[in-house]
């Protein structure tokens, strides 16, 4: 395979540094100005490798975006792009419990995995490409969104806007835990939920009341029971209540679903806006929120696969492909047909938890693997 890519001389000591800052900035995604931090962060060094840098400003009240357009012959051909998000699911003082650390193969920090640390193999496998004087062999652009982990409410136009204008693009979200990449990801649908019931006292006139958060509570029950093999239903926030001597009047909730196939979603999302209150004396009103499409692969991503699978051979390991559950961006690029990628990132695992943690000895095959899809692709 004709890769210089491929002896790049990638050093995972010294992709630790940079890494750090990104990891240890952090940024959840309901704290604007955090992303915003972050995005300025990524800004400054993809800025130092010479792209152009744009920051488009955020919406609906989530962080900014970086938008990093790189030199190329064919400025105006249609290009890869490379995408990611730097909002983590981590809040701010999560660096607490969860430090930047080092446990021999194993490092961990907020994000570290999902998806920092996919993000800076890329960006480094840019900078390698840079400094050798390899052409890629299409423009590359590197779009950094912020608000990935709620379902990308603010930034979907955006990203299927940017992707139109694109060839492929390739996603450094984690790699699957054999190191698999993703060719497809599976349709998911959020919902808010809200019970409604009667205040009263709960120490004089308990039963006056009605209360939001019991009414809930059969909800959740109800709705998780309603899990099958087609389609996964679950609740995974809940609030309710003020004072502790009152009988809750409103509760709220949010719910997820998730299925392999676009109709079993449908099928899901009548069901889920077709509950009904248990009671006459309770209220229950269910809304709809966002909904990644599913994503199935064509000729051209499984051509794109084979592409990366060779370059994988290449450098001395295999990869797989799977479709995936778990949505990503890349549901809306895939389901666009725009030939997308994922799964391209660091292996590692505990993500979303305070075990997040990548292996190092993933950091150089899988930024040589996306090197060698920057110039082969």
């Amino acid at each position: 395979m004709d890769a210089p890519a491929l002896d790049l001389p990638f050093d995972a000591e010294a992709m630790l540094p940079g890494l750090r800052r990104w990891v240890e900035c952090e940024s959840p995604t309901f704290d604007a100005a955090a992303v915003n931090r972050m995005m300025a962060v990524a800004a400054r060094d993809l800025a130092l490798l010479g792209a152009r840098v744009e920051i488009i400003p955020g919406r609906m009240g989530f962080g900014d975006c970086v938008r990093a357009t790189f030199p190329h012959p064919r400025a105006h051909a249609p290009g890869i792009l490379v995408m990611g998000h730097l909002d983590t699911v981590h809040p701010i003082g999560t660096l607490e419990p969860l430090p930047w650390r080092r446990d021999g193969n194993r490092l961990y920090g907020p994000g570290v995995y999902d998806m920092k640390g996919g993000n800076w193999i890329a960006v480094e496998a840019i900078r390698q490409l840079l400094r050798a004087g390899i052409a890629t062999s299409r423009p590359v652009t590197v779009l950094l969104t912020s608000d990935e982990e709620v379902g990308s409410p603010s930034t979907r136009d955006l990203i299927e806007a940017e992707a139109a204008r694109h060839a492929v693009v390739l996603v450094p979200e984690p790699a699957r835990p054999d190191g698999g990449v993703v060719t497809g990801r599976y349709a998911i649908a959020r919902f808010n939920l809200r019970t409604i019931g009667r205040p009263s006292h709960a120490g004089a006139r308990l039963a006056d009341g009605r209360s939001a958060i019991r009414e809930m509570c059969r909800q959740v029950v109800a709705i998780e029971a309603m899990t099958s093999d087609a389609v996964t239903y679950s609740v995974g926030v809940i609030q309710g209540g003020q004072w502790v001597n009152c009988v809750a009047t409103t509760c709220d909730a949010e719910s997820l679903s998730m299925a392999k196939r676009q109709a079993d979603l449908d099928a899901a999302v009548e069901r889920m806006l077709s509950l009904r209150p248990t009671g006459d004396d309770v209220q229950l009103v269910v809304t709809r929120g966002v909904t990644r499409p599913v994503w199935e692969p064509d000729e051209r991503v499984m051509a794109l696969y084979g592409t990366a699978r060779r370059i994988a051979q290449a450098i001395g390991f295999d990869i797989t492909h799977q479709s995936s559950g778990g949505g990503s961006d890349g549901n809306f690029t895939g389901a666009m047909g725009v030939p997308t990628l994922d799964g391209l990132g660091v292996q590692g695992a505990g993500g979303h938890t305070l075990e997040e943690h990548l292996l190092i000895d993933s950091l150089v095959p899988r930024a040589k693997l996306i090197a060698g899809l920057l110039q082969l692709a």
